[in-house]
């Protein structure tokens, strides 16, 4: 009999060796993928790790503030200084704390004091309440009452078209304002008209300013595409709700993709914007939201003690927020299923919705999410429902995105006993559960929402009553990761299943919701890049604003869907929210 010579495989043997080789380093990517994803998710609620900035020459220590301030460094034809607080290297510090922001606006004052500051020798300081990086606070004297502030921003890049906007500062000699615009890491040439009320100018006056580095790193200029619309693009600044790899940060581009701003966040992402009496609303850590007044300076924080925030919140009744949290250290460690009410006036915070009292018996058909779910980066929770949008109405319900279910759901009696008002979306998901009764008929052939975002009430003048719209950002993307019995979806063949990349789009979708009917019809949708999770929908003025998360691009698009200009950003994976403001009655007039 011969013998096998040692030593040596056969042809046989090498393909399996091969293929077990390609398969151990599929599992091994795929196990590095998670661990990068999980290790990116939970960043979201990390607070700030540092926020030292270069500063230049130490002029004066603020000895009863403990403030320092500085000349800062940079070429300019203007004396600028810096202002940190003494203690701004120490583990834990930020600037979303009141007692520091009274100290630096002590010091500013102190400054304010020490001349008579003008046009042509303003007080300059860089964000001088530390909440942005190149938002440069000017404060001087008019020559006369009546005159506005109108500036214009030029750099030698010649991709970086000029910047202009109108200052909002009153009518008063005394003007003060944070200039919003200036390129970071660019010499600026900054040019500053006072104008009468007809429009002249009775003043100009020039500077150069160097403006800081941006704190993140972050692209000064997007990559941009143009559409086919012919439609012109709306005013304002688009703004970003969360970066994946950049939390911490809300960035504001112009309509070239240039970046006008850079905020700062104690960690977390901004989730959404508001405006209350003249400040800007958002979440600045993941547990607190708060007002930040157009010069940067934090007017108001709102802590919630024991939640996280996730998602979104929304103005309630008279005075009050109504905010998605998940309760820490929770028993069933559910995630996600909570609505929070804040006075805006006292501070206090009350949870008004747990929505396992609202659908109990669907909530115990569920479990945790395990690492070999679809959404195996909440591994560990019981994330049954994800919440991800929230809007009031006026007959004290709300609406509710609940993603893993793939459902719209409306809660009535916010203020008396919370209950289920109806549930919108594939009604095959509620059949057999005590819930059925209450999924609307769907009027017309069309495939439903699945995975939705910022589903958002319209209600036009002149509907008929029980009668309204509901425009979402569609994902068009399957998955469950919680429910326990058999259930699989008998799912359209233009809707996805993958997480990552697809040939079919996602969609905007439009429904009119007929509560008299107990209907709901769409009525017009477009398609727009595919995001499996995350993403946005608004309308702005005319037009729409659009974000796919997962495919990394937001995009201006006309009334009929046709894209007018498209921005990529730099992302570790995805963008949460891109919205767009103009900011007139915040920043510019």
């Amino acid at each position: 009999m011969k013998g096998h010579k040692k030593g040596k495989l056969g042809k046989k043997g090498k393909i399996l060796l091969a293929a077990a080789g390609v398969v151990l380093a599929a599992v091994v990517i795929f196990i590095i993928y998670k661990m990068v994803v999980k290790q990116q998710m939970d960043e979201e609620t990390a607070p700030r790790e540092s926020w030292v900035t270069e500063t230049g020459e130490l002029l004066e220590t603020n000895q009863s503030q403990r403030v320092r301030i500085y000349q800062a460094p940079g070429k300019s034809d203007l004396t600028i200084y810096q202002m940190q607080p003494q203690e701004v290297e120490n583990d834990g510090f930020t600037y979303y704390n009141m007692k520091v922001q009274q100290r630096l606006d002590s010091a500013l004052g102190g400054l304010k004091a020490k001349a008579e500051y003008t046009a042509e020798r303003p007080l300059a300081v860089w964000n001088p309440y530390g909440t942005g990086t190149n938002g440069l606070y000017l404060y001087f004297e008019a020559p006369q009452e009546g005159l506005s502030v109108h500036y214009r921003i030029h750099t030698e890049d010649e991709e970086i078209p000029d910047f202009e906007a109108d200052a909002q500062t009153g009518d008063g000699t005394e003007k003060e304002f944070l200039v919003i615009g200036l390129v970071p890491g660019m010499v600026n040439d900054l040019e500053i008209a006072l104008r009468a009320e007809d429009g002249t100018a009775v003043q100009t006056v020039s500077f150069r300013v160097e403006a800081p580095e941006t704190a993140s790193g972050y692209d000064v200029v997007l990559e941009r595409t143009e559409g086919e619309s012919g439609q012109e693009l709306t005013d304002g600044l688009y703004y970003t709700l969360g970066i994946q790899g950049y939390y911490g940060h809300m960035f504001f581009f112009d309509n070239d993709g240039v970046l006008r701003y850079e905020m700062l966040l104690d960690g977390y992402k901004p989730d959404r914007v508001l405006f209350d009496d003249g400040d800007m609303v958002c979440c600045v850590s993941a547990s607190q939201i708060g007002k930040i007044s157009p010069l940067g300076k934090v007017t108001r924080l709102y802590t919630m003690n024991g939640y996280v925030m996730h998602h979104d919140f929304c103005y309630g009744e008279d005075g009050t927020l109504l905010v998605l949290a998940t309760k820490k250290n929770a028993m069933d460690d559910s995630v996600m299923d909570r609505v929070l009410e804040i006075d805006m006036e006292s501070g206090a915070v009350k949870e008004i919705v747990d929505l396992r009292k609202i659908l109990p018996d669907y909530y115990k058909k569920t479990e945790k999410v395990t690492e070999t779910d679809p959404f195996f980066w909440q591994a560990g929770t019981r994330d049954w429902i994800h919440v991800n949008t929230i809007d009031y109405m006026d007959d004290d319900s709300i609406v509710l995105s609940a993603r893993e279910t793939s459902t719209v759901v409306k809660i009535e009696n916010l203020h008396g006993k919370p209950s289920l008002g109806y549930l919108i979306g594939d009604s095959a998901y509620w059949e057999g559960t005590s819930y059925e009764s209450f999924c609307y008929e769907k009027a017309g052939d069309f495939a439903d929402q699945y995975g939705q975002h910022t589903v958002t009430v319209v209600e036009p003048d002149g509907m008929a009553e029980g009668t309204y719209y509901l425009m979402m950002y569609d994902n068009n993307y399957y998955a469950n990761s919680t429910r326990t019995d058999d259930y699989e979806p008998a799912l359209p063949d233009s809707v996805s299943t993958d997480l990552m990349g697809d040939e079919k789009p996602s969609h905007v979708y439009w429904y009119l919701v007929d509560e008299n009917r107990k209907t709901y019809e769409l009525i017009d949708s477009f398609d727009v890049p595919y995001s499996s999770i995350v993403s946005s929908v608004q309308i702005a003025g005319d037009n729409y604003v659009v974000n796919s998360g997962v495919s990394n691009v937001f995009g201006e698009y006309d009334r009929d869907g046709g894209l007018i200009r498209q921005f990529g950003y730099e992302c570790t994976m995805q963008g949460y929210r891109v919205m767009k403001d103009t900011f007139r009655g915040y920043w510019f007039s």
